[in-house]
């Protein structure tokens, strides 16, 4: 057991070393008697913008902790025990094979890694490149439009959140979660991230972290095999007997299928199989771009650029009166960039990138409305996928090929109207843009939400419906278009020995809840199986 202790308030010009003094303070303490101290969460208070503030929980150990609590008497100090314990009462099946995992995003990385920890060497693959060859196939993509369809922002070694802010924020509330951002500090992430009360990487980072979990993975006795496609499954008697994985059948008793939420041709092999999937609600919008010192004056005031404080972020939601469906800010980017993150033929899709330090001169985010499978064209549970696919080859053709952009600004947007030129901010976007009607590329409820959304956004935080705004189309990729159905054990319910993880198989919506999805897999595994083959 530890203490925890909330609400410690520090204005933003207090020196950091008055955090412990004062959670001391709370809970009637001496220093002398602190075994152990923690920030375990730091948050920005900037409601009063002339009055900016720092809130702070933290963990402290000493002896006698209920004693200690008791006396204190103080709701803001209580006894906590939500440490994630990673030790695996294992199962008492032995393997003839070696549990294969089919992803090297979040989930399955996780999953790899604490599998290799306990002794099963799993076999990892991985479509895509390794991280140094997949940034060089992805640099090559945003300077000349030349798409690797396996290996690109999609696709490859870490997944779809490398080449994003690396945000490591959740609303899930899992004791593995800490556990994740510990993992991700002990290989080469900053400290800050387990207390930041948003706390990100940045893709450069994370490129970072991400080739040392996988050192530790072939360490351990695991493997990793990139440019390795998982082309079919082969069943027999209800359970899982062959991967085939670049046409080559291996046996195989257990896989975790943590694909991504990108792999349409794995999901349409699914299918074929009959395995049972459904179709889930996503959303699809625009990249929306500010300049970033607007953001930060907007939103600190005379504290903007302070050296206390990062660039400013927003979160913002609607749900418009017109249309019944909400609209809302989605992987909001300071100082980042918004690029090409296409990952087929002709179709154009977008993101937002940036790193760690966030300090190019744009803020960007997604602004996107909610859509559902009554907004899709058939019951199939692919619908929402060729939903995607049918917008992005409307934007890949409203931006005039080549993966160009469509772009409008915003006060034109409003109008129904294509831009002639730009105002005070200069899009980010590479391979390059075209003024275009996003009308062309979205549907019609779509944009009408998102006017109404604008304009409430725009009472919320003045300005932002500025006429100069830049609106980059179109963004499709803000979660899984499917959710492939699992019971109890987190086994698909179509076939055993199969087990969907993450974002991919529409259990997870960023990178710790994907991490942590894949945690949860790989336990189950573990709690049926004994290491070893």
């Amino acid at each position: 057991m530890t203490i925890r202790v909330n609400n410690i308030v520090l204005d933003i010009d207090e020196d950091m070393s008055l955090v412990k003094e004062k959670a001391l303070k709370k809970i009637k303490l001496k220093e002398k008697y602190v075994e152990s101290f923690k920030i375990l969460r730091e948050s920005i208070d900037a409601r009063k913008k002339d009055k900016i503030k720092f809130n702070y929980t933290v963990e402290v150990n000493c002896e006698k902790e209920s004693k200690v609590v008791s006396r204190a008497n103080n709701k803001d100090v209580k006894l906590e025990d939500t440490v994630y314990r990673d030790e695996i009462v294992f199962g008492n099946k032995s393997l003839d094979t070696r549990p294969i995992i089919v992803g090297m995003g979040p989930a399955g990385m996780f999953a790899g890694l604490i599998m290799a920890e306990k002794g099963y060497k799993p076999i990892i693959v991985e479509r895509g490149q390794k991280v140094e060859e997949r940034t060089e196939s992805v640099q090559e993509f945003w300077k000349s439009g030349k798409l690797n369809i396996n290996s690109n922002v999609q696709f490859g070694e870490g997944g779809a959140g490398t080449f994003s802010d690396g945000k490591l924020t959740t609303r899930i509330k899992d004791v593995r979660c800490d556990y994740i951002l510990e993992k991700l500090v002990e290989y080469g992430a900053p400290e800050e991230i387990i207390y930041k009360g948003k706390p990100h990487i940045g893709t450069d980072i994370l490129k970072i972290v991400v080739k040392n979990i996988r050192k530790r993975i072939i360490e351990l006795g695991g493997e990793v095999r990139f440019n390795s496609l998982l082309q079919d499954i082969v069943m027999e008697k209800g359970k899982i007997k062959y991967a085939v994985i670049n046409g080559e059948e291996i046996p195989c008793e257990v896989l975790i299928l943590a694909i991504g939420h990108s792999s349409r041709d794995t999901y349409t092999m699914l299918y074929n199989n009959k395995i049972f999937m459904s179709p889930k609600p996503f959303a699809i919008g625009v990249r929306v771009e500010h300049l970033q010192e607007f953001m930060n004056v907007n939103q600190y005031g005379k504290y903007a650029n302070h050296p206390r404080l990062k660039a400013a972020d927003y979160r913002l939601s609607y749900t418009s009166k017109a249309t019944n469906r909400a609209v809302y800010s989605f992987c909001m980017c300071p100082g980042g960039d918004v690029v090409a993150a296409a990952s087929e033929e002709e179709r154009l899709v977008t993101n937002g990138m940036s790193y760690y330090k966030r300090d190019g001169e744009n803020a960007n985010s997604a602004i996107v409305v909610a859509v559902s499978p009554e907004d899709f064209q058939s019951n199939s549970p692919l619908s929402g996928m060729e939903f995607q696919r049918h917008y992005e080859a409307l934007a890949y053709k409203t931006g005039g090929g080549g993966y160009i952009a469509p772009l409008q600004l915003l006060g034109d947007f409003l109008k129904d109207q294509k831009s002639s030129r730009l105002g005070r901010v200069k899009p980010t976007y590479t391979p390059g843009y075209n003024f275009a009607d996003l009308r062309e590329c979205l549907p019609k409820y779509v944009v009408d939400t998102m006017k109404e959304g604008f304009m409430d956004f725009d009472k919320k935080i003045k300005g932002f419906a500025a006429e100069d705004t830049i609106l980059t189309g179109i963004e499709t990729r803000t979660s899984a278009p499917v959710r492939i159905e699992r019971n109890e054990n987190l086994e698909s319910i179509s076939v055993k020995g199969l087990y969907p993880a993450g974002e991919g198989a529409g259990y997870a919506g960023g990178i710790v809840s994907a991490a942590v999805d894949g945690l949860k897999v790989a336990e189950n595994i573990m709690k049926e199986y004994k290491p070893g083959i």
